[in-house]
């Protein structure tokens, strides 16, 4: 069916051409080249084991942020009522 293409992507393994493409390398260079898939940007991944360790254990936390911690729950022991009287229906 032709419109299958039409209302989303082509379903397809191989294409038969090449696109240009901006590939993107971990230093921020960027490189116009052909590729077998229509894509506008690819991008290298970072090599952490070149990185200084300070960058690597924070890129770390960025990945894989800490546990949220729980909040205490409040209490009304300590309320005085009398001072929100005036909000009360009569």
């Amino acid at each position: 069916n032709s419109n299958r293409a039409a209302i989303s992507h082509l379903h397809r393994q191989l294409y038969g051409r090449l696109y240009p493409v901006l590939l993107v390398s971990t230093d921020g260079s960027t490189v116009r080249l052909r590729y077998k898939e229509p894509k506008r940007i690819l991008m290298l991944p970072l090599d952490s084991n070149t990185l200084p360790e300070a960058e690597r254990k924070a890129r770390l936390r960025r990945h894989f942020p800490s546990k949220p911690k729980a909040k205490e729950e409040e209490t009304f022991e300590g309320i005085d009522l009398n001072t929100y009287k005036q909000f009360w229906k009569k």
